[in-house]
């Protein structure tokens, strides 16, 4: 006999464990979306900053947008695992408390990330605490994500599930409160205190969260694990019936959360490119996060005591109704974002209101989909598969992050010469061997499958050349280096036109004061300029302080690895406001051990920065990648209405107590 009760009581009361089910997933979240809200922030400016590495460079936008979405896709993945142990092997609470030890183990490692040099093992310290600590926690905190909900079911029998959904939404009020605080005080503490006290605190939040569910283990409904019976009850007919058919819904949710996580990704990223100032406070990129959470305050009871009983006196409101009315509300919720950016494009600053406006809109998009689509997977679930149902539910966000992740890839256009770094390098531990030019460019030659031409020069760097990626004209491009190794200059046919109208573009640029000139102005600036392949010339306006001239190069298509990008970006000058901030100090303390400063600004005003190259871009850059993202939720929206029609839903709660049981569990019934 169990010293836990193992089903719930008979009763119209709420089950004695709830309060410390909330309690914990509000600490619990506050954790992960402090350290999740934070991460593109800290990719792309503080994580080369921990390195060892006086020459380390910030990571790309690009990159960092791949590596959110390739965590996020892990977190929603593992949840498999979680519940195969949950519901085979050794229960819910028994996975919830393991895997929260690893969850915190994960925090520590983020938190302690570049305080120890490991240098000397062979290994960059920074990268290894960030990449170990990341898997961690994609392991604890998606391994018990399936568990976490279900639990809170187990907690109910059929005398008390009129109680379930008024719960499920107190347990979302739980998660958002907690992200909600930790969105706006995680990026704080990351400006101006630094990596260390931005994940040590979520990872103290993340141990309280443990501390509180152990605290409640006699209060709550320990349902034994499935074992056998699991894999029989997932081969049964119900079982394979219940998992294809909210397979079905899992499918169009998942496009969903393809939009909706990217509220951490490409809407931080917008938000550098717009006025921060929200009714006079000024706010971070990452910090604008926080609304979301607070609207999940304001909406949830709304929406539940409300909209839905007025919906529900015109028409009955079915759990798959409120989805189908959700997904329609996120296209105008991204739509919003989308009008944003392309004023972006043009030049303009809009005010962040508007993202907060786009945050109402799919706040009220995920009150309808995410918290519906919880409770039905819940009730819908076979009593021995509750973890594994809502480790399935959970796979759909995992889908949508693979989805944000595989358009990312492709509409990356590669750069002409993807190979001259690996060369350039080849040829630096060549030149310290004392090779001569010709043993050079004979690695080279048996080293690359792209032809290149080894030139040392009369300085103390070295150029290579290569042909054009897409063209056979015998034309050649050539890369400069210094004599560390570093990429000095490029040049060769195009190029010298190219630099003309980007300087044209600079007079533009001094004579506005200091403001990009618009598309249009740009545009008449060099529109008698041609390349020698005979192609107009490009302006593009990429935001406020963003610029691009491109030529379409040899090959005279637009958006290839042939193509003459020249981006201009507009610096600002250093602030003192900057110079507090834990990164500035960073960078000084960093000039001061090296000798040379990691980068450079101009202290006397705004700098005008080209960066000229062969390829590279977006196949779907500025508005146009948020419009992409409108259309396929449109189109999955309509695809779904006939779900709606032909679904037949089937509930499964979990079965009471006997008197006998209850007798016989000394303590566990507690307030129940």
């Amino acid at each position: 006999m169990s010293k836990f009760l193992t089903a719930p009581v008979p009763s119209k009361k709420m089950p004695g464990g709830i309060p410390y089910i909330i309690s914990n997933e509000l600490a619990e979240r506050f954790s992960f979306y402090g350290m999740k809200g934070i991460l593109i922030a800290f990719m792309g400016m503080y994580l080369y900053l921990m390195k060892a590495d006086p020459n380390a460079a910030p990571m790309s936008d690009a990159v960092a947008i791949e590596w959110y979405h390739t965590f996020t896709f892990w977190v929603y993945l593992t949840p498999l695992a979680g519940a195969l142990l949950a519901d085979v092997l050794i229960g819910k609470y028994l996975t919830i408390m393991i895997l929260s030890i690893v969850y915190c183990l994960g925090h520590g490692a983020l938190a302690l990330m570049g305080a120890v040099d490991f240098a000397a093992f062979g290994f960059d310290p920074a990268e290894f605490f960030f990449i170990f600590g990341l898997s961690l926690i994609a392991i604890g905190s998606g391994g018990i994500k399936p568990c976490v909900s279900a639990h809170v079911g187990d907690q109910f029998g059929e005398s008390n599930a009129y109680l379930l959904a008024k719960v499920i939404g107190w347990f979302y009020l739980s998660i958002n409160v907690g992200a909600s605080l930790s969105n706006f005080l995680t990026p704080w503490l990351l400006e101006w205190y630094g990596p260390h006290w931005a994940f040590g605190v979520p990872g103290v939040l993340m141990a309280l969260a443990t501390l509180v569910f152990w605290l409640g283990r006699n209060k709550f409904v320990h349902v034994p694990p499935g074992g056998i019976k699991f894999f029989k009850e997932v081969f049964s007919r119900a079982g394979i019936s219940a998992v294809a058919k909210l397979s079905v819904i899992y499918i169009f949710v998942a496009v969903f959360w393809a939009l909706f996580d990217q509220t951490g990704s490409s809407w931080v990223l917008q938000g550098y490119n717009m006025d921060l100032n929200l009714l006079g406070i000024e706010l971070l990129p990452s910090q604008v996060q926080f609304v979301n959470p607070l609207m999940i305050l304001i909406l949830v009871p709304l929406f539940f005591y409300v909209i839905y009983p007025l919906i529900n006196k015109v028409f009955t409101l079915t759990p798959i109704r409120k989805i189908a009315i959700g997904l329609f509300v996120m296209v105008p919720g991204f739509g919003v974002v989308a009008v944003a950016q392309s004023w972006i494009d043009q030049g303009q600053v809009p005010s962040i209101a508007w993202q907060v406006l786009a945050y109402s809109i799919l706040t009220a998009s995920e009150v309808m989909v995410s918290i519906t689509c919880l409770e039905f997977s819940y009730t819908q679930a076979p009593r021995k598969m509750k973890s594994w149902i809502m480790a399935i539910f959970l796979c759909s966000v995992s889908i949508g992050n693979l989805f944000t992740m595989v358009v990312a890839s492709n509409i990356q256009v590669p750069l002409g010469t993807p190979q001259a770094s690996d060369a350039a390098a080849k040829v630096m531990g060549a030149i310290a061997d004392k090779k001569s030019p010709e043993q050079v460019q004979q690695l080279l030659d048996s080293d690359f499958k792209t032809p290149m031409k080894y030139d040392k020069g009369t300085g103390e760097g070295f150029s290579l050349s290569m042909a054009w990626p897409n063209f056979e004209g015998g034309d050649q491009i050539t890369i400069s280096y210094d004599e560390e190794g570093k990429e000095s200059g490029i040049d060769g046919k195009g190029f010298e036109v190219v630099r003309e109208a980007t300087e044209r573009i600079k007079k533009l640029w001094e004579k506005e004061q200091d403001e990009l000139p618009s598309a249009k102005v740009g545009s008449a600036a060099i529109a008698d300029l041609k390349d020698p392949w005979g192609n107009a010339l490009v302006y593009h306006v990429i935001n406020g302080t963003q610029a691009r001239v491109t030529s379409d190069g040899p090959d005279g298509k637009p958006l290839t690895s042939d193509n003459i990008n020249d981006t201009i970006t507009i610096i600002p000058p250093a602030t003192a406001e900057d110079a507090k901030s834990w990164r500035q100090k960073k960078i000084a303390e960093l000039a001061k051990r090296y000798g040379a400063k990691k980068e450079t600004k101009d202290a006397e005003g705004n700098t005008f920065s080209q960066s000229l190259v062969v390829g590279g871009g977006e196949t779907l850059e500025g508005a146009s990648y948020f419009w992409f993202y409108v259309i396929v939720m449109l189109v999955t929206a309509i695809l779904f209405i006939p779900v709606v029609f032909l679904y037949k839903p089937k509930e499964y709660l979990q079965e009471e107590a006997d008197v006998d049981e209850m007798e016989s569990v000394s303590g566990a019934i507690g307030d129940q």
